[in-house]
């Protein structure tokens, strides 16, 4: 089976493996696992930030964020279409007791001048703005990335009203390698960033969320608060480390991948996607002629999984597990299923 579903679905390396099982471990809720001690403190010199703090998922760390950035009653300005605002089960108004301001972006990014539009006025009536939640890169724009300039320019003027800013970096990494540039200069004066160790990177588990020291401080007893306070989680960090360390000098590799598959179904009267507009491992391709849920069970009875983003719109992603043959024989398939279907 070629799955395209997500880059969540990479297994370990076996270089991974092995460190899980030779791992030093402890009790992490004391802080005394090395393992995550060292995972923790990696991660925020890589990004540049003062300290780290080991989550289960993406979605607790953006959502310890978000419960500590702001106050019951405040709106969170987020992208739209932004992970934080549609796929994390209204978290941040069933913990955080915050309202969400979706804006509309460019390619899913945010500028200032649409931020400042949407920014509370100060009326009594209207709730604080709280928060500035970006997301590097875009999933549901298609991968899309934010440069570093463009970033300082929100936090810069976010600072100057004292609005905090957090970044949902899940995929941080590929926007660096997309850009040529250091993570820590993507994660700039945002004062906290979270990225996942379990996507294109290919740990099994877990996410970081980094910071000041003393944001990280309650990060911790909100992480427990939340149900995130792991034991012997070294066995986990282990992987997260050979992730951190190992995997970000290979995801051009899947980034060439999805611009291959761009330009394959370019060529295709069934689809609608301009591979200039592939920046890193994720493709979303419009259909014609038929709809996601007439497209994806052919394609899977054939052996490559795709989802689905929209009634007539798929998203493909690309990562260590799909190789570039196995690019090409998807898209044989590809062509085949439309050939049956009647929309080649």
């Amino acid at each position: 089976m070629i799955d395209l579903r997500s880059d969540t679905v990479t297994t370990p390396t076996e270089e991974m493996r092995r460190a899980m099982a030779e791992a030093e471990v402890g009790d992490d809720v004391y802080g005394e696992d090395p393992t995550v001690n060292r995972l923790q403190e990696r991660s925020a010199e890589i990004l540049g930030k003062e300290a780290g703090l080991f989550v289960p998922t993406g979605t607790m760390g953006n959502q310890v964020a978000v419960k500590l950035h702001t106050q019951p009653g405040q709106e969170v300005v987020v992208e739209e279409r932004g992970h934080i605002y549609n796929y994390e089960m209204a978290t941040m108004a069933a913990l955080s007791g915050c309202l969400a301001r979706p804006v509309r972006g460019e390619r899913g990014l945010l500028s200032w001048g649409r931020i400042e539009a949407a920014l509370a006025p100060p009326v009594y009536y209207r709730a604080r703005t709280g928060l500035i939640a970006l997301e590097n890169t875009h999933n549901m724009a298609g991968g899309t990335v934010m440069t570093a300039q463009e970033t300082k320019v929100i936090t810069d003027q976010a600072h100057k009203r004292s609005i905090p800013v957090h970044l949902d970096g899940a995929r941080i990494f590929n926007a660096a390698v997309a850009l040529n540039t250091r993570v820590s200069e993507l994660a700039g004066d945002c004062d906290s960033v979270m990225f996942c160790f379990s996507k294109g990177l290919s740990a099994p588990i877990g996410s970081m969320l980094v910071g000041k020291k003393e944001f990280i401080q309650e990060a911790w007893r909100v992480r427990k608060m939340m149900g995130g306070g792991m034991r012997q989680v070294g066995v986990l960090a282990a992987a997260a480390l050979i992730a951190l360390e190992r995997m970000p000098c290979r995801l051009h590799e899947d980034h060439e991948n999805a611009k291959r598959l761009a330009r394959a179904l370019a060529q295709l009267p069934a689809f609608q996607v301009d591979p200039a507009t592939v920046e890193t491992n994720i493709l979303i391709a419009d259909l014609s002629g038929w709809t996601s849920s007439q497209f994806l069970p052919r394609l899977k009875e054939r052996g490559v999984l795709a989802g689905s983003t929209g009634p007539a719109q798929v998203r493909f992603v690309t990562h260590k597990d799909v190789s570039a043959a196995d690019i090409d024989k998807a898209v044989e398939i590809i062509v085949d299923v439309c050939k049956g279907q009647g929309v080649f």
